[in-house]
């Protein structure tokens, strides 16, 4: 146990995804896995654990911000054996042709947090995605039959934003807005392993649409199936086979 995470070990599969509403945990474990069981609840972030076409996917909340999906995307791959996490979250779309619903996935994420100062590179230090996982991504978004633009993010500390830095964002090609890729991408480097973030488009910070509280809670249903798949797709590389077999071998 942490003071974030009562799981056990063994309790998290090899790939996580991550919402940031514990409802939507629970609205996915309960709707797209085969025979979920609830692996953590502790301060109500809701963690489960079952199997998506017979590979083991776990999906747990991330919280709100930075700082919390930081905390649980560190403990997950240092402490659980967790070697990827996929953000599946809502994103303010930054392109007037981003329609409510779609599907973007992060590149990189760019950030007014301090979060990369921990490092004390004495450089700035861009946060981006795993390339096989957003190759994967990508592969399963085309076989689905889903449009999913593929590009830099924002992840903002800042939900009203008072000074419009997303509208200046805009300006230079990033697609959206949400709070928390960043956190996660430096989390993934710092350990060693492998993050990316799926956004759905809750609202078009360009137009105005917005979707209500409850659409967010239990739709995005391509960007859950493309994460989903994702996940079946590591699972099943052969390098994932090689590591079960040297296990059951040792056992």
């Amino acid at each position: 146990m942490t003071p974030h995470i009562e799981a056990k070990n063994g309790d998290f599969a090899k790939t996580v995804l991550m919402p940031g509403d514990p409802k939507r945990s629970a609205f996915i474990a309960e709707t797209y896995l085969e025979e979920p069981r609830l692996v953590n609840n502790l301060r109500g972030v809701q963690g489960y654990t079952g199997t998506y076409k017979g590979v083991p996917v776990s999906v747990m909340a991330s919280g709100m911000g930075i700082p919390s999906i930081s905390i649980y995307a560190h403990e997950l791959y240092t402490l659980y054996g967790v070697e990827n996490i996929i953000r599946i979250g809502s994103a303010g779309a930054l392109k007037e042709e981003l329609q409510l619903g779609s599907v973007v996935a992060g590149m990189s994420a760019c950030t007014d947090s301090n979060v990369t100062s921990q490092l004390e590179l004495g450089a700035y230090y861009a946060p981006t995605a795993d390339y096989t996982l957003l190759e994967t991504a990508v592969q399963q978004a085309r076989a689905l039959g889903v449009t999913m633009p593929v590009g830099p993010i924002y992840s903002s500390d800042v939900f009203y934003d008072a000074a419009n830095r997303a509208q200046r964002m805009a300006k230079l090609g990033v697609l959206a807005v949400e709070m928390e890729a960043a956190g996660l991408y430096v989390a993934a480097a710092q350990a060693g392993k492998r993050a990316l973030a799926i956004c759905s488009i809750s609202d078009n910070v360009i137009t105005g649409e917005a979707m209500n509280g409850k659409d967010r809670e239990t739709t995005f249903h391509d960007m859950i199936t493309i994460a989903l798949e994702t996940a079946r797709s590591m699972e099943m590389r052969p390098q994932y086979k090689k590591i079960r077999t040297l296990a059951r071998r040792s056992s």
